[in-house]
């Protein structure tokens, strides 16, 4: 019986459909993964895990990069105003040279500025103590330049006497390298006044 062969050009047709359709299989597939892939990786980038000591596994979230901001300018904005306000005749060195890497030329300044008033010399002389009791701050995370307000009450206590004030000063914030431990927030405080000052109360201990 004589042997049947099928055209030449089927045969190569069937083998493109064949191939064709591998390679469309093989696209979606890979597709498919990656897409899977981007998924996974951004919901681990979004949270992480921690054992107890039972050994239970407890997921954790992350916070995100503007929550992160926020601390960090408060912070920022809150440990600048305790050392510049916070002094005494043993630590103003040392307070006043961290403070001014908190700050720009504005906050020099006004350093300067307290200096040339014999504010220094008569914190020694007198030994007074700056304490900061509270710092309230208004911060505005819109655009940066971030804009604060911030209001600070401290007391300065002179022997058995203890004079209160509330001081309000402004800003902005800007972001710059972190530098540790000068600036361990990558902040910096530009714009700085200091815009009124109430004495509040005299106490006696």
């Amino acid at each position: 019986m004589k042997k049947v062969y099928k055209n030449i050009t089927d045969v190569l047709r069937l083998n493109r459909f064949i191939v064709l359709v591998v390679v469309i299989l093989c696209l979606l597939t890979s597709a498919i993964s990656m897409g899977l892939l981007y998924h996974y990786q951004e919901k681990l980038l979004n949270a992480a895990f921690a054992i107890d000591a039972e050994g239970t596994i407890l997921p954790l979230r992350l916070v995100g990069q503007e929550e992160k901001r926020e601390v960090e300018a408060l912070a920022h904005i809150d440990l600048f105003h305790r050392l510049f306000y916070g002094i005494d005749d043993s630590n103003y060195r040392d307070h006043l040279d961290k403070a001014l890497w908190l700050g720009d030329a504005s906050v020099d300044a006004i350093y300067r500025q307290k200096k040339s008033d014999g504010v220094y010399n008569r914190l020694l002389q007198f030994s007074l103590r700056q304490q900061v009791v509270q710092v309230d701050i208004a911060l505005d995370l819109e655009k940066e330049p971030y804009r604060f307000r911030a209001r600070t009450v401290f007391e300065v206590h002179r022997g058995a006497v203890i004079d209160r004030y509330q001081l309000d000063t402004s800003g902005e914030l800007i972001v710059v390298d972190r530098n540790f431990p000068h600036n361990p927030h990558g902040l910096l405080i530009t714009d700085f006044f200091e815009d009124s000052l109430h004495k509040l109360e005299t106490q006696t201990k």
